[in-house]
């Protein structure tokens, strides 16, 4: 329940930002003091520690052995602008739109790419679109978990296993925290910053044989720049999923991806990354049984978020919103107990806690009196 009566517990770490997010408990610089800087990215032993990350990645996510994995330019963005420019135009395409992210994916295939026969199902944030209306013939893009609303797919029934078309899923903000339907898409991606802590500018693309064969055989309309091609004289370029990165990387990036790769792996993998995120969710969704201020922005109990856990307010006059979660989050940032829970400027305003498995469930357990305390000395104030 509200309580102006200042807590007692604090987080040990305060950072809550839905990216880059909390580096994994425990984390030094000492972590990077392997990098192998002033190298060359092509020299074996460089190459090997990029390899390396695809293979962690691949071993940890359970990824099916026929897909293909790299590391590509431009993070979760750059992944997913290479899917879109080099395999839409095929087939008609259904976009999922629920949220900013996923609207922006909306903005390049119909404003940019101009593909006529695109369809964009929308929903307003804290739902999913109609998935009934998906159709099977057509390539469908979506964000399993809507980083700026907080509303995850809680099933991938609407996907037909006898699909024609392609999905393609970003999963920025599920990789290494929920559980990817590999059988039901084509086209994975995520960056090192979200689940696992990394350091930004470093995106992962996945590629399941039919998206691979859509490449080999199909020709986009429009030009592709360098960044994009996965492709030459009709082969797939079978270097960039075996540590051959398409542009220069940072090797201090890459070394501090395996590491967090190393301590997912420590915690028990996907299943313990998960863990620890669900259990966040869990310590969120008691304190949010009981308050009579804060509610869940998604509607739906299974489809909420356990990594971008979007929160808004139940029981105060929407004019006042946006200056509430503002004056809150610069209160507790002054506090040093939480960085960064401001909502999404596109969203509702509310507030958003990263829980992503990097997280101590105890910090959010422990921010959670905080966020009572912020609501009523703002709320007091007029």
């Amino acid at each position: 329940m509200t309580s102006a009566v200042t807590p007692n517990l604090r987080p040990l770490n305060p950072n809550f930002s839905s990216g880059p997010c909390a580096k994994r408990p425990g984390y030094t610089l000492d972590a990077l003091s392997g990098a192998m800087l002033g190298r060359s990215h092509r020299a074996a032993a460089p190459k090997a520690r990029l390899a390396e990350v695809i293979t962690r990645s691949r071993d940890i996510l359970g990824m099916p052995a026929d897909w293909r994995l790299g590391i590509v330019p431009a993070s979760d963005t750059g992944a997913v602008e290479m899917a879109l420019w080099s395999l839409l135009g095929a087939r008609p395409v259904d976009i999922l739109a629920h949220e900013s992210f996923s609207e922006g994916w909306a903005t390049d295939v119909v404003k940019q790419l101009k593909l006529a026969d695109a369809r964009v199902l929308t929903a307003p944030y804290g739902q999913l679109p109609d998935l009934t209306q998906v159709d099977p013939a057509h390539d469908v893009v979506l964000a399993w978990n809507g980083t700026t609303s907080g509303v995850r797919y809680d099933s991938a029934d609407f996907i037909a296993a006898d699909r024609e078309g392609l999905v393609i899923c970003d999963a920025t903000s599920a990789a290494f925290a929920m559980e990817l339907p590999w059988d039901k898409l084509d086209v994975v991606t995520w960056s090192w910053q979200k689940a696992l802590g990394g350091e930004a500018a470093h995106g992962m693309l996945a590629l399941s044989p039919r998206a691979v064969e859509r490449l080999l055989a199909y020709k986009p309309a429009w030009p592709l720049p360098k960044i994009f091609r996965l492709t030459s004289g009709g082969k797939l370029i079978e270097g960039i999923f075996k540590g051959e990165t398409i542009n220069t990387p940072s090797m201090l990036c890459a070394e501090d991806a395996v590491d967090g790769l190393r301590w997912a792996e420590s915690v028990g993998g996907l299943k313990g990354m998960i863990a620890r995120s669900e259990a966040s969710l869990a310590a969120v969704a008691a304190w949010v049984a009981a308050s009579d201020w804060a509610g869940f922005l998604a509607e739906v109990p299974a489809q909420r978020s356990c990594t971008s856990i979007c929160l808004k307010f139940t029981a105060l006059a929407a004019e006042r919103q946006a200056d509430v979660a503002k004056k809150m989050a610069a209160l507790l940032e002054k506090q040093g107990v939480a960085f960064d829970i401001g909502g999404y400027r596109d969203a509702p305003p509310g507030l958003r806690i990263w829980a992503g498995a990097t997280v101590e469930p105890s910090d959010v357990a422990a921010l959670l009196p905080w966020l009572d305390w912020a609501y009523a000395s703002v709320t007091a104030e007029g």
